[in-house]
C-alpha cells in the first residue's frame, strides 16, 4: 500500500467506538445456563438460561478438535444469545469464550508497556473493522487503518499497536496507521544517515534471486542489484553469497514514493579500474581461473574484483575449435597473456594460445620442403583444400590438386579423406604450408619428354590466343607456348582456336610442366633435315650438283 493511496477521514472517534461496540437489542447477553438435552440426530443441545423459553446451541460448538461432546446433561456454560429461532433463543459457547478471553486480557493489560498484535481482518463495519488476534475482536477504526476504502480487506493479516483499552464496554482499539508511521519514520531515517555517510555499512543477505539479492541494513531491506555486485559486470548472487552472509555496501539510490531502496556492493569496495595501468599492462603473463564457459569463449577470474575474456579464438592455434569446454573447464587455473585493456570500457581480453608452441616452429623443425607426408581433409573450398597433418592446416590449391587442369580438390575430394601430399613450401612468418599432390604423380609433361626431344616437329590445335603468343594443345594434357615472335610467317590476327599448325620443339621442361615451340625454326628445321637428306644421297657427288638439284 502507498502512504498517498491512504484515506484518513474525520470521524468523532468516541461515537465510532460507541457504535461499534454497542449490545444489539436482539442479544448479545452473556448468561450462564445448563445443559438440559443433548440430541446427537438434531446436531444440537438445549440449555436453560432462566428464561421462560429454553434456549438452542449446534452441537458443533460443544466439540472438541477429534469431534468429541465435551460437555454432558447438568453441566453449567457460559453463553452469549445471539438471536431467536421462532420463541426460542440461539446462543453461543464460542462467542462467550471470546468474551471471556477478552475481559480476561482487559483484566491484565497492562497500560505501561506497548502491546503489538497480529491477526486477520474478519468483518468490516461503519467506523472499521474487527481484527481477530487468536481468538481475539479488537476494533480497528477505518481512520487508524491505512486501508484504502476500494479495496476489500477482509482475510488480510496485518498488524497493529494496541492504542485504547476500554475496560468498562470490554473493547480494544488498535491501529495499524501508527505502527505503519513508525515504520515510515524509521525508514526515513536509516536512508538519511546512509545518504549523508560516504562510509559503507554492513548488511546482512536476506534473500537471492535471479535479478539480485535483498540485504537488510538497520532492519531495512535494500535491493542489490546483480550489475551493483562486481567490477566484473552483471554475475550470477548464487556464484558468490549465500543468505545470512555478511556484505559491505552503500546506498545509490531511494525512491520514495515507491520506497525502494537500492544498494551497491561494488560502490563500497575499491574500483580496480582506477588504477589498472599500475597493475598490469599488455603482453604480462598472469595466472588466472575459469569462472564461466560460453560456446564463444571462456571467462577468467584474475581477482582483486578483475574478469577477462578468452575468446574461443586465443584457446588453441587449432582454427578448428568447435566449444571452449573441449579445452577447458570452469575452476581451471591456466596462464594467459594480456593482449587488449580498454580502461574506458573496463574490459580486458586474454590469450591462451600466445604462450603455446607456434605450431609452424614444431611443424618446419619436423618437416622440410619436399617431404611427402599423409594429412587428412579438413575442409574443401572452391580454392583448393585444407590438409591436416599433425598440428598444421597447409593449403592443398586446386593448381596442385592434379595434372588435369579441369578438375578442382572438390571433384576428388571430400572431408575425412586421407590423402598424400607432397611439401612444396613452408611459410614460417605467415604461418602457412604449401602441399601438392600432383607433385607425386607422373605429369603429362613427363611422358611428353619420354618420346619426344627439342627439334621434333610436330603438330597441334590452337587452344588459347594471348598477347605473348598462342597455346596449342599437342596430345592430351600436354600444352606448348608459341611466342609471338615464333609465330613468323604466320600472323596472330590470322590465327583462330581450333586451328591446326605445325612447329618445332624448343625448349621442354618436364618438372615444371612447360614446353615451347616455335614456327618460325620449321623452315629451318626442314633446310637441315633436307641437307641431311640428299648429304646422305650418293648420286650426288659436289656441292654444284646438290646447289643445283
Amino acid at each position: 500500500m502507498k502512504f498517498e493511496d491512504i484515506e484518513i477521514e474525520d470521524v468523532d472517534f468516541e461515537a465510532m467506538l460507541e457504535e461499534s461496540f454497542k449490545k444489539e437489542e436482539s442479544g448479545s447477553d452473556l448468561v450462564e445456563g445448563v445443559i438440559v438435552s443433548i440430541n446427537e440426530d438434531d446436531n444440537q443441545a438445549i440449555i436453560d438460561i432462566g428464561r421462560k423459553n429454553e434456549a438452542i446451541i449446534s452441537l458443533d460448538q460443544l466439540k472438541d478438535s477429534d469431534g468429541n461432546i465435551i460437555f454432558k446433561e447438568g453441566d453449567k456454560i457460559d453463553v452469549v444469545i445471539t438471536g431467536n429461532r421462532g420463541e426460542r433463543p440461539i446462543v453461543s459457547y464460542e462467542l462467550a469464550k471470546k468474551r471471556a478471553a477478552l475481559k480476561e486480557f482487559i483484566d491484565e493489560y497492562d497500560d505501561s508497556q506497548e502491546y503489538i498484535v497480529e491477526g486477520v481482518i474478519t468483518k468490516k463495519n461503519k467506523g472499521g473493522f474487527i481484527l481477530d488476534c487468536d481468538g481475539l475482536e479488537f476494533f480497528l477504526p477505518r481512520t487508524l487503518s491505512y486501508i484504502n476504502s476500494k479495496t476489500n480487506p477482509i482475510g488480510k493479516k496485518v498488524k497493529a499497536l494496541i492504542v485504547k483499552v476500554d475496560k468498562d464496554s470490554g473493547s480494544v482499539v488498535v491501529s495499524r496507521k501508527e505502527l505503519i508511521e513508525r515504520e515510515k519514520n524509521r525508514v526515513e531515517e536509516i536512508v538519511n544517515k546512509l545518504k549523508e555517510s560516504d562510509e559503507p555499512v554492513t548488511g546482512i543477505v536476506k534473500k537471492i534471486t535471479s535479478y539480485g539479492m535483498f540485504v537488510d541494513v538497520g532492519g531495512i531491506d535494500g535491493l542489490v542489484h546483480y550489475s551493483e555486485i562486481s567490477h566484473k559486470g552483471p554475475v550470477n548472487p548464487a556464484k558468490y553469497f549465500n543468505e545470512g552472509d555478511e556484505v559491505q555496501v552503500k546506498m545509490i539510490d531511494y525512491d520514495k514514493k515507491k520506497r525502494h531502496l537500492s544498494l551497491s556492493i561494488k560502490a563500497a569496495a575499491p574500483n580496480p579500474w582506477d588504477n589498472i595501468d599500475e597493475v598490469i599492462e599488455v603482453g604480462d603473463t598472469i595466472a588466472v581461473t575459469v569462472s564461466n564457459i560460453e560456446p564463444y569463449g571462456a571467462f577468467v577470474d584474475l581477482g582483486e574484483d578483475l574478469e577477462a575474456f578468452l575468446h574461443v579464438s586465443e584457446i588453441s592455434w587449432d582454427k578448428n575449435v568447435k566449444h571452449p569446454k573441449d579445452y577447458l573447464n570452469v575452476g581451471d587455473e591456466i596462464n594467459v597473456e594480456i593482449i587488449e585493456i580498454d580502461k574506458e570500457n573496463q574490459r580486458l581480453r586474454v590469450s591462451l594460445k600466445k604462450l603455446l608452441p607456434k605450431p609452424i616452429e614444431e611443424f618446419s623443425s619436423k618437416y622440410k620442403v619436399g617431404d611427402v607426408v599423409k594429412g587428412n581433409v579438413t575442409s574443401v573450398t572452391d580454392f583448393g583444400a585444407f590438409v591436416k597433418i599433425d598440428n598444421i592446416e597447409g593449403l592443398l590449391h586446386n593448381q596442385e590438386c592434379s595434372w588435369d587442369k579441369s578438375l578442382k580438390c572438390k571433384d576428388i575430394l571430400k572431408v575425412g579423406d586421407e590423402v598424400e601430399v607432397k611439401i612444396i613450401n613452408i611459410d614460417k612468418d605467415n604461418a602457412k604450408v604449401s602441399l601438392s599432390k600432383k607433385a607425386l604423380e607422373e605429369s603429362p609433361a613427363q611422358k611428353f619428354a619420354a618420346s619426344h626431344k627439342v627439334g621434333d616437329i610436330v603438330e597441334g590445335t590452337i587452344k588459347d590466343i594471348k598477347d605473348f603468343g598462342i597455346f596449342i594443345n599437342l596430345e592430351d594434357g600436354v600444352d606448348a607456348l608459341i611466342r609471338s615472335e615464333d609465330l613468323y610467317p604466320l600472323k596472330a590476327e590470322e590465327l583462330e582456336k581450333g586451328q591446326n599448325i605445325q612447329a618445332v620443339l624448343v625448349f621442354i621442361d618436364p618438372k615444371k610442366d612447360r614446353i615451347r615451340a616455335s614456327v618460325k625454326r620449321l623452315e629451318k628445321q626442314k633446310e637441315k633435315e633436307a641437307l641431311k637428306e640428299y648429304s646422305d644421297d650418293s648420286s650426288i657427288n659436289s656441292l654444284g650438283e646438290l646447289i643445283k638439284k
